[in-house]
């Protein structure tokens, strides 16, 4: 049984049309974004930056507001939001006027979340608490790490090479999803009995 068979079956016939037109539409963007993340990666890491800067800024009010709005909350607690939150705003309102630096921060961030990954993968291995196999958590962990390192070393080139990867597997998805597209319901001519 095929995908598109699965629509066919499962859904009315206005719905299937919906679909694809959904993921026909969605396919084309994401061949035109992964083929301008390959072609100028230094111009879609500078966009993605920005929009990280802005996360950063929605995170770090909301973080500001939890400290005064968390009554609950212990005083030490809230102040400790406030003071988490002012440095993520602060971090984010640079970040978003100086493009270098939030490239320079998404970086630090992607690596920061990479190098903790891996320690806790590696944690998995040793302590046996993994869901994998012990021998796939330690190279895991080490590949994680390793990436964590560069990412914070080399942040222009790791970026661009994270780039062109997502480029690539954008384009290859958004071919994939054209290819495997649900079938179209035949109308019946006026007339005709339906099959």
């Amino acid at each position: 049984m095929t995908f598109a068979t699965v629509y066919t079956k499962h859904f009315p016939d206005e719905l299937v049309g919906a679909v694809r037109t959904a993921l026909i539409i969605t396919s084309i963007v994401g061949i035109v974004i992964g083929v301008i993340a390959i072609l100028w990666p230094g111009p879609t890491i500078v966009v993605l930056a920005i929009l990280f800067a802005i996360s950063l800024i929605i995170a770090g009010i909301f973080r500001i507001y939890q400290a005064f709005a968390a009554s609950f909350l212990s005083t030490g607690v809230r102040v400790m939001l406030g003071i988490v939150g002012a440095i993520v705003l602060l971090a984010g309102v640079i970040a978003l006027f100086s493009p270098g630096d939030a490239v320079w921060l998404l970086a630090v961030f992607i690596g920061i979340g990479w190098i903790f990954q891996g320690v806790a993968d590696l944690y998995a291995a040793i302590t046996k608490s993994g869901h994998a196999p012990t021998w796939f958590l330690i190279i895991s962990g080490v590949i994680a790490i390793i990436a964590g390192i560069v990412m914070m070393v080399l942040p222009a080139f790791s970026l661009e090479v994270l780039a062109w990867v997502g480029g690539i597997m954008l384009v290859a998805l958004s071919i994939a999803t054209l290819l495997t597209l649900p079938k179209k319901v035949e109308q019946p001519v006026a007339g005709e009995p339906a099959v």
